[in-house]
């Protein structure tokens, strides 16, 4: 019989976190850029969601995320531990994880909360070492693991293993605790007996969404023994969950997943619905909300099998670009394009750059391709590819959109309505446009989490004018989100 337990990532995708252990380079491209302090156009009210100053409607901080210097030893017991680093984090996570549910689960679900029966450790490589859900330690090899055979959360304690690549290049311990807080997730739904926790993309998704309510509670200063920024804090997490990703098929290797976490998209909205609307909107969480939360996008965005190969980035395709965005956006005066960096004075030009005065994005190709280069987390970034240099330009073409109407272009309310307006081009890049180059520059699978590691990594789609970056990489994917799922009106009203 095959164990009853539910992972971290998905199996098959877990092949190049492996390599994790090498990322020098991934810590310093998750730094947060700092927004400038300019107001907010009148006439557009903040919300909590997409205010530029605050995550979820907490203020944007960056101070320190991890294990609170004065927090309380860990108590219970570690099955087979080794006493080192990893194992006392997951075990003072599982402390505080548990904390969290006492004081939400009878809210949320009624009766008493139930902490979980057992907590293993386990080396892989160690054969006398016990079974992971009495199955194969091969199956807990690199993951973190809820076993609802014996009511157990189980994980790989290795040096080699995920927790350890968490927490090394994801935040130190707190990226281990939100990963913890993802597999007790799994243990809070079959606590509940929520509806289509059979449904693997379902219980996924309710799990990341669970990790996300823990994590506002941590957030908020609730947390005795963790603390949590909503600027750099966050974004590390967001990076963590978007390299957990499912892999993509090509035709030479068509991994389809029996095990579907979801897109780099569903799982950072998982967690974010969770941070902002708590475990009561979490549980609400089924097949259907989860098809309306991808709203109109095309369904083969969220197809394994139907990714494109990725364009080069030249001046053919950056003319091609400019025809698609004027068939989207129909601009009176549409912006011109040059790959002369010197044409755009004070402005920046870091791989692209608006020129109000003479109406001009402004490309540095050489920079530009260097980000569009197909790379994912085995080449030491997050990932990157098209879309990521692609989401770029267009964040610069829509910023000559907002100067032909007049409105104020060096905010954090510029960045967030640019990256609204690049959401809104990037949904209507998913279906086929026609222009008169011929040249096909169609969105598909993989694309839309290219442009998400760019609003993590680099920021510029959530960058105003001067490129000032959102400083909270949270609010610059709640904000590009928002035009996925809108139109360009909404984009105007909302910022």
């Amino acid at each position: 019989m095959k164990p009853q337990f539910a992972v971290w990532g998905p199996s098959h995708g877990l092949r190049t976190c492996r390599l994790l252990r090498r990322f020098g380079v991934l810590c310093a491209v998750l730094l947060v850029v700092a927004g400038c302090n300019a107001t907010v156009l009148a006439g557009h009210p903040r919300s909590m969601r997409y205010d530029p100053e605050r995550v979820g409607g907490l203020p944007v901080s960056d101070g320190a995320s991890g294990q609170r210097p004065m927090s309380p030893p860990p108590t219970g017991s570690v099955e087979n531990t080794d006493g080192g680093q990893i194992d006392r984090v997951v075990q003072l996570a599982v402390n505080d994880i548990e904390a969290f549910w006492k004081g939400q689960y009878p809210k949320v679900f009624g009766g008493p909360f139930r902490p979980v029966a057992r907590l293993l450790s386990i080396d892989p490589s160690d054969p006398f070492s016990p079974s992971a859900c009495g199955g194969s330690n091969e199956d807990i090899a690199f993951n973190a693991a809820y076993c609802r055979d014996d009511d157990s959360i189980d994980w790989d304690r290795s040096e080699t293993g995920l927790l350890a690549a968490a927490y090394d290049y994801f935040g130190g311990a707190i990226a281990v605790v939100g990963a913890v807080a993802h597999e007790y997730g799994h243990a809070i739904q079959w606590r509940a007996g929520l509806p289509e926790i059979d449904v693997s993309l379902v219980r996924e998704q309710q799990a990341d969404c669970f990790a996300g309510a823990y994590l506002r509670w941590v957030a908020e200063g609730q947390s005795p023994r963790f603390t949590l920024s909503t600027g750099d804090g966050l974004n590390y997490l967001l990076a963590g969950v978007l390299a957990l990703r499912d892999d993509l098929s090509t035709p030479d290797d068509l991994a389809l997943s029996t095990n579907p976490h979801g897109t780099g998209l569903d799982r950072v909205g998982a967690l974010q619905i969770g941070f902002e609307q708590g475990a009561e909107r979490c549980a609400a969480i089924n097949s259907e909300e989860i098809a309306k939360r991808r709203g109109s996008l095309p369904r083969m965005l969220f197809s394994s099998l139907s990714q494109n190969s990725d364009a080069s980035i030249d001046e053919g395709t950056l003319s091609s670009l400019t025809e698609v965005l004027e068939q989207i956006f129909r601009p009176g005066q549409p912006p011109s394009l040059t790959t002369d960096s010197a044409r755009c004075g004070d402005h920046p030009t870091k791989y692209a750059g608006y020129c109000p005065a003479s109406n001009t994005v402004v490309v540095d190709l050489p920079a530009l391709q260097a980000i569009s280069t197909p790379a994912s987390e085995k080449d030491s970034v997050l990932i990157q590819g098209d879309n990521t240099a692609i989401s770029v330009v267009t964040s610069r073409y829509v910023l000559a959109l907002q100067h032909e109407k007049g409105l104020t272009l060096d905010s954090p309310t510029a960045a967030m309505r640019t990256a609204c307006l690049t959401g809104v081009a990037q949904r209507e890049m998913a279906r086929p446009i026609s222009i008169a180059s011929g040249q096909e520059l169609t969105l598909g699978a993989g694309d839309l989490d290219e442009a998400i590691a760019g609003l993590l990594t680099n920021g510029v789609v959530a960058s105003d004018v001067n490129g000032a970056t959102l400083p909270a990489g949270f609010t610059r994917v709640s904000a590009f989100r928002s035009g996925l799922l809108s139109n360009a009106d909404d984009c105007y009203r909302r910022f």
